[in-house]
C-alpha cells in the first residue's frame, strides 16, 4: 500500500477517515500544523508530520466519534475508557497504555497531537 493512500482496511463507508502515512516534514523544517489544519476538509484526519527516531509525530482533525479501538492542541477532545471518561483541553496530554480499549470523541472540531511508533498503522483496530 501507498502511504498516500487509506491506511484503513475497512471500506469507506465503514470508517470513513483520511489516514496519511507519509512523513510531510523532514528533520531540520519547520512544522507548521495549523496550515495542515487549515486546510483539511474531512470530519476524521491523520497526517504523519515528523519521524523522530523510532517514532512518529502525528496530527489528527477531527469531529464527530471514532470508533472503539486499541491504541489537543486546539478544541475539547474526550477519550472514553472502560469506566470512566476523561476530557482534555487545549494543550493538555494523556497516555493511552497499549492495549487499552478506548473511544476517542471531539464534539467539535479539535487538532490532537499523537506520538507513536512508526510501525503504527492508525486505524483502530
Amino acid at each position: 500500500m501507498s502511504t498516500e493512500q487509506r491506511a484503513d482496511s475497512h471500506s469507506d463507508q465503514d470508517y470513513p477517515y483520511a489516514t496519511h502515512l507519509d512523513i510531510k516534514y523532514p528533520a531540520l523544517e519547520v512544522v507548521d500544523v495549523q496550515k495542515i489544519a487549515d486546510a483539511v476538509t474531512d470530519r476524521w484526519y491523520n497526517q504523519t508530520l515528523c519521524k523522530v527516531n523510532d517514532s512518529v509525530v502525528r496530527v489528527g482533525v477531527m469531529q464527530g466519534e471514532y470508533h472503539w479501538h486499541k491504541h489537543v492542541v486546539e478544541g475539547a477532545f474526550l477519550i472514553d475508557l472502560e469506566g470512566r471518561t476523561v476530557e482534555l483541553s487545549p494543550r493538555q496530554g494523556f497516555v493511552v497504555p497499549k492495549g487499552a480499549v478506548h473511544r476517542t470523541r471531539a464534539p467539535k472540531k479539535a487538532i490532537i497531537l499523537m506520538v507513536e511508533g512508526a510501525a503504527i498503522v492508525p486505524t483502530g483496530d
